[in-house]
């Protein structure tokens, strides 16, 4: 018999751990062929999902695939994930979590080219992953004004700079 991953125990770890702790979780993942997502919410072939309980109808967190109803821009829809394709997951008050390697399989999504930010949180822009454990640092976009964080000072970017883009994963050794 085949050892199951130990990717889907984690990734219930993490969730628990986020809900404990009254924060937000969201999964970074890699979207390709397999992945059931609305397409013009994703960016360089990645989506950022909010799976929290407020966010999400229907969570089941299974050993292969995630799945759950959320709203995106105000319409419903049947979200489908790959545990394989699974890049992170994390708090978004405070970006601690974890990230895993995802190899691409082909297939890749199209990216929609649209500009578009969604207007609820069971979505927000993608975040790039890196494959070991993580600690993310919110970035102090609008998104991340969004966040209830007591923290919403702007954090300099790997150039110095203060704020000002996208969330970066950083290593933790």
């Amino acid at each position: 018999m085949q050892e199951i991953s130990t990717k889907p125990y984690l990734l219930r770890a993490l969730y628990e751990w986020c809900t404990d702790n009254g924060y937000t979780p969201h999964i970074a993942v890699r979207v390709d062929n397999q992945t059931r997502v609305p397409r013009q919410f994703v960016r360089d072939n990645e989506i950022v999902l909010n799976i929290s309980f407020e966010a999400t109808s229907q969570l089941q967190m299974g050993n292969e695939w995630i799945e759950f109803s959320a709203r995106f821009s105000g319409k419903s829809h049947k979200i489908e994930v790959p545990v394989a394709n699974i890049l992170a997951i994390y708090a978004r008050e405070n970006g601690q979590g974890m990230a895993f390697p995802v190899e691409s399989a082909g297939g890749e999504a199209q990216d929609s080219g649209a500009d578009a930010v969604p207007a609820d949180e069971a979505a927000a822009p993608a975040a790039p992953a890196a494959p070991r454990a993580v600690e993310t640092s919110p970035a102090s976009d609008t998104t991340a004004a969004k966040a209830d964080s007591a923290t919403n000072v702007p954090q300099p970017d790997d150039d110095g700079s203060k704020g000002g883009g996208r969330a970066r994963l950083k290593i933790v050794k």
